[in-house]
């Protein structure tokens, strides 16, 4: 025994030997042979070696990222179905338009599984109104705490009654009625198991189709952001030259495509979507498929095309809810001789229960967008349907610009949907209606979204830690083109903001 592990053990310390964990298992094994130690050795040696290259391999990437120009950090924020999805697409497009090419065969899947949602949508309102011929009630809204009344729970007045369903309008229902293996089967092919979860919904007790519209209840697939999905559709490119094409990644030889039967179903889809009494059911309900995300009953010919190639406007069209938190990253070129940086863009789940997940996000941040759809200003939220979504937008700013650790993060606000918003004012909807506190202004679009802007920015001046501009954007973000326009000006401003921050200009 070493003289100082012996000196320990005359002073009266425990002996090493029996009470120190790491002699025990340090110690060599009992009754090795010389070949037997000698490999021992030569594997420690071995993993010693391993160990040092990834320590040496560690240190030469922190020393790399100190020489290099700081990241940008960006995160999307808002509720669900706010933009933020479509809003990354856009940052891709601008940057990464190669990776638009090789994704085409998986967001042809999700427009595919856009189409059969809303034609599931029409088809479990007439399923319910078959059901019942008794009127729908109408209850008066009371406005809400902040200028906002409680959304109806109900949809048409009283007297009126649901439109009567034909037979005819039966018959193409049970013609349409093979959709449901169209799902089933992207579904199987997108979501691994685990990688998805499913809206609480009602079933109908005719079809088992979920059927509770009025309250914002359907079937609305929500895909993990760690989920692989989108190798799911695509095949292997045979030749360099093939990869050019923008459809060479989509097997259209494949038995076993849904865009096969979705062709077949295409005359019946766009009569079922053209149908007078469709139309009215859709219209006693409150329901505008027209405004919902990943809305394509308006070119069923084109997307139900046996050799259907997405463009990228359907791309940024298309409706993928997901979940939990995702990471991308893009090298930006900054205007002028600036130099480029590396963007990171957080897409972080907008519905209410994931909220508390933006907080990790908080730290370090040198740029939050935040967006808020003002045409759901007549809707409510699927998570609770006593909420506006307005309301909801609008609280959210509020948590998010009056948070202490965010007052030197530079605020992006993005009034989205516009063009939805126009549709719903040029449709005759009442914008003072639903917003009590807007009174008999103008029911046009120049004095509304002036109107929420302003809401906005007092909120913003009233709430904020300390005092600090922010932007503000009118948005469309399926609108590609100004769209790009916006993000490259959000883009420089940014970039100026952290060199001004940085004493570099």
């Amino acid at each position: 025994m070493p003289k100082f592990l012996r000196r320990r053990s005359i002073r009266g310390d425990p002996t090493p030997e029996k009470d120190d964990p790491f002699i025990s298992v340090m110690a060599p094994p009992e009754n090795e042979t010389p070949a037997e130690c000698e490999a021992r050795l030569a594997a420690e040696a071995e993993a010693q070696k391993r160990s040092d290259a990834i320590d040496e391999e560690i240190n030469r990437q922190r020393i790399e990222n100190k020489k290099a120009p700081k990241s940008v950090r960006v995160l999307l924020l808002g509720q669900s179905e706010s933009g933020k999805s479509t809003t990354l697409k856009n940052f891709q497009l601008i940057n990464s338009s190669k990776a638009f090419r090789h994704e085409r065969a998986s967001w042809r899947a999700v427009v595919q599984l856009n189409v059969v949602r809303s034609v599931r949508l029409i088809l479990d309102t007439i399923t319910e109104a078959h059901a019942s011929s008794s009127p729908i009630g109408n209850s008066s809204p009371s406005p809400s705490a902040i200028g906002f009344p409680r959304p109806r729970t109900e949809s048409v007045d009283s007297q009126t009654l649901q439109p009567k369903v034909s037979s005819e309008l039966l018959k193409l229902r049970m013609r349409l009625l093979p959709l449901q293996q169209v799902e089933e089967a992207l579904l199987r092919k997108m979501t691994p198991a685990g990688s998805a979860e499913f809206e609480a919904t009602h079933l109908s007790p005719v079809t088992n189709l979920p059927y509770k519209i009025r309250q914002g209840k359907f079937r609305e697939i929500a895909i993990n952001s760690t989920a692989h999905w989108k190798g799911a559709f695509g095949r292997l490119i045979a030749t360099a030259r093939a990869s050019m094409d923008s459809a060479a990644d989509i097997d259209f030889e494949d038995p076993n495509d849904p865009g096969v039967i979705l062709h077949a179903c295409a005359d019946d889809i766009t009569k079922l979507w053209n149908d007078q009494t469709v139309k009215q059911l859709l219209k006693a309900q409150k329901l505008r498929l027209e405004s919902m995300a990943g809305f394509f009953l308006d070119s069923i010919n084109r997307v139900t095309a046996l050799r259907y190639v997405p463009t990228d406007d359907d791309i940024l069209r298309a409706r993928l809810k997901t979940l939990g938190v995702s990471e991308h990253r893009f090298t930006l070129k900054a205007a002028g001789n600036m130099v480029s940086h590396d963007w990171r863009v957080y897409d972080v789940g907008g519905a209410r229960s994931l909220v508390s997940a933006w907080a990790p996000y908080f730290d370090d941040l040198d740029a939050i967008i935040f967006l808020a759809p003002i045409s759901g200003f007549d809707e409510v939220l699927l998570e609770d349907s006593s909420v506006n979504k307005l309301e909801d937008s609008i609280l959210l700013w509020k948590h998010v610009i009056s948070n202490p650790l965010l007052k030197d993060t530079q605020i992006v606000l993005f009034l989205n949907k516009i063009d939805l918003f126009k549709a719903k004012l040029e449709a005759g909807i009442q914008f003072s209606e639903f917003v009590v506190s807007y009174g008999a202004r103008p029911n046009d679009y120049e004095s509304t979204s002036s109107y929420i802007r302003k809401k906005f920015g007092m909120l913003f001046k009233q709430n904020s830690p300390v005092p600090r501009v922010y932007y503000s954007h009118l948005t469309s973000m399926t609108d590609s083109k100004s769209t790009q326009q916006i993000l490259m000006n959000v883009k420089d401003m940014v970039i100026r903001e952290m060199l001004q921050s940085s004493s570099l200009v």
